[in-house]
């Protein structure tokens, strides 16, 4: 074997030591030597989200708690509920469980705030996700991972104002979202014409095909749909062909059939916050305060995104998306 320049200079490190007095001999023997790592124990984690089943999005934030906890040989159990008092009522299940660590996403704040304090009054670390920023610290959350709603909302408004839109119908698929409303308010600051919301459901996908398709053929003006959801997006898409229009579609985040879709010109680009990390993360970094009181960010939110897929890397995205991690 080869002996590198480390080696050499380890064996001359030796030759010094050797020579040394016995006084230095017992001063070195006396030094303290590297500290051990912190003991490895298991853990039982809860990630507790508003997405309903079958929501593709949070497929993928699934995913990423799940390889966290096999990676860390700890409990990750994943449940989700589009009703801020049910997800309330998973939360509080959760801490009657004692578990060691809480992930949540705060869609809406304010309903979830005394199911979180009970978290943190039980000395269960908090960490929040996704959704409700502005409101993790406050709550008592150690960190908040996820992007901010208002700057993704702005870069998309400015994406499109390049590609030549000036009237958006912005489809809001989940009442009472905050995050969402940010992301409108946000492409309404930098798109330089006129934002316009639409409600829907995003449990029922065929209407808002059909919302999406009256609106377009209501108003000809509307010469570009900004989807909050992968699957609200792909709805959208339908509704253009279905209307005739020519409105240029984004959206933001991920799926399988978006990537596909942008690949195919249907759809200008994903703002992509990616998801897989608002899994994956919180696990480690609830692990790592489990074991060593270590926290992230330093007060401030730990940003996943937002990037943005195009036609020009949408090729090597979609073979993620395939395997669920984007």
């Amino acid at each position: 074997m080869r002996r590198t320049p480390i080696v050499l200079a380890l064996a001359g490190v030796l030759a010094l030591t050797s020579c040394s007095s016995s006084a230095e001999q017992g001063a070195q023997s006396a030094a303290p030597g590297p500290a051990a790592a912190p003991a490895a124990g298991g853990g039982n984690f809860a990630v507790i989200t508003h997405g309903g089943a079958g929501d593709a999005f949070w497929d993928v934030v699934k995913n990423g708690a799940e390889a966290a906890g096999k990676q860390y040989g700890v409990k990750v159990t994943y449940q989700g509920d589009g009703d801020p008092a049910k997800q309330s009522q998973l939360i509080d299940q959760a801490v009657s469980e004692k578990v060691d660590g809480l992930v949540v996403s705060m869609a809406n704040p304010d309903a979830l705030k005394e199911a979180v304090g009970k978290a943190v009054a039980a000395r269960i670390p908090v960490v929040t996700i996704n959704s409700g920023a502005d409101s993790s610290k406050a709550f008592g959350a150690i960190t908040h991972v996820g992007q901010s709603e208002d700057v993704a909302g702005r870069g998309a408004g400015e994406q499109l104002k390049a590609a030549g839109v000036t009237k958006l119908l912005c489809v809001v698929h989940e009442a009472g979202n905050v995050g969402l409303d940010q992301r409108c308010k946000g492409a309404e600051q930098t798109l330089g014409g006129t934002v316009e919301r639409l409600q829907v459901d995003v449990a029922n996908l065929a209407d808002v095909t059909s919302k999406v398709t009256a609106k377009l053929q209501s108003d000809k003006q509307v010469n570009g749909v900004l989807a909050l959801n992968p699957a609200v997006a792909v709805a959208a898409r339908d509704a253009i062909r279905d209307s005739g229009s020519q409105a240029k579609l984004a959206t933001f985040d991920l799926s399988g059939d978006v990537v596909a879709a942008i690949k195919d010109g249907e759809i200008l680009f994903a703002v992509d916050q990616q998801q897989y990390l608002q899994g994956y993360l919180p696990i480690t970094f609830l692990k790592l305060y489990k074991d060593n009181l270590n926290t992230v960010g330093g007060g401030l939110p730990v940003n996943t995104g937002p990037g943005f897929v195009t036609k020009d890397n949408a090729e090597q995205v979609a073979k993620l998306a395939e395997a669920g991690t984007r």
